[in-house]
């Protein structure tokens, strides 16, 4: 049966910009939640401190709980080599970050949609990128995660590798026993496309799963495509709601992970509203893992 994770989608700029919030404090939030773990953030502030990494992972474990998966962005799509060799140490560190948090997933990304950057020259780029980086996750006895992205909070421009094709194709040119695909089916719609189709593509690599769902607060997918570019940060009309409230079909989606043997984390990645909406998120995931992998 597939184990439930949260991340705190909701403290991000407490967390991470301003310090109003400590990771104890949000630990001490999520553990009160029916979960079995805490997905990480590389961009906590206080995870700058290399000391504090085993301090963290100790409070979690504390309650009974685990740290599986590392949500970091690295940009592997810039032409310049040298920003490329910065951002394959900047993996390397997240790599390690993970291992000592006890964790075995740790998030890969293509990079930034530059105008001038080609399809074969950006996955050229990424893909390179990631090789370089498996060996020393493996050693780690970490897993690479590719996800199908929409737009890290402080890029630019969008994912490369956010539409269907480009994303299959970079998938298609990694293979390795530690790397794998974190399925995200809200950012599908950001892409004007199915999330189970995309899901269809890659079922058989997926690993880890983010659980979110998102609706537009006014106009429509097609009006934020046009927006998108050259916009740092997320669009204003896009919104991330209660799980089951969305878009999303979970039925679907938990069929075809079922059917392909997917048995592995799954981390919600909504409760923008407070612990209580994630709570809700919770009820509702677990409702729906225990009908789709049932105790045998």
């Amino acid at each position: 049966m597939p184990k439930l994770a949260v991340f705190p989608k909701a403290f991000m700029q407490a967390l991470c910009v301003d310090g109003s919030m400590k990771v104890a404090e949000w630990i001490e939030l999520a553990v009160k939640l029916d979960i079995d773990g805490l997905e990480w953030y590389a961009g906590f502030l206080e995870m700058k401190e290399k000391s504090n990494w085993p301090i963290f992972r100790q409070l979690v474990e504390d309650h009974g709980k685990e740290i599986p998966m590392m949500c970091c962005s690295p940009d592997f799509t810039h032409p310049d080599p040298s920003f490329r060799q910065k951002e394959i140490e900047k993996q390397k560190r997240w790599i390690d970050m993970t291992y000592a948090l006890g964790g075995s997933y740790c998030r890969v990304l293509s990079g930034q949609r530059r105008p001038e950057l080609s399809l074969e020259e950006g996955i050229k780029y990424a893909s390179e990128c990631i090789e370089v980086c498996l060996p020393y996750a493996e050693e780690r006895d970490i897993t690479l995660i590719l996800e199908n992205h929409y737009k890290d909070d402080f890029w630019e421009y969008p994912e490369f590798a956010q539409k269907k094709e480009v994303f299959c194709k970079l998938v298609d040119s990694l293979h390795h026993p530690f790397f794998g695909v974190n399925y995200d089916p809200s950012n599908t719609y950001l892409a004007g496309e199915d999330p189970l189709e995309l899901l269809r593509s890659v079922s058989e690599r997926v690993v880890t799963m983010h659980a979110s769902d998102r609706y537009l607060k006014w106009g429509t997918i097609e009006d934020l495509r046009k927006e998108e570019d050259g916009a740092t940060g997320y669009a204003k009309r896009l919104s991330h709601g209660e799980i089951g409230q969305g878009l999303n079909d979970y039925d679907a989606i938990f069929s075809e992970l079922r059917r392909v043997g997917f048995d592995n984390w799954i981390s919600i990645e909504d409760g923008v509203e407070g612990m209580e909406q994630l709570e809700r998120s919770v009820i509702f995931l677990k409702k729906k893992i225990k009908q789709y992998w049932p105790a045998n």
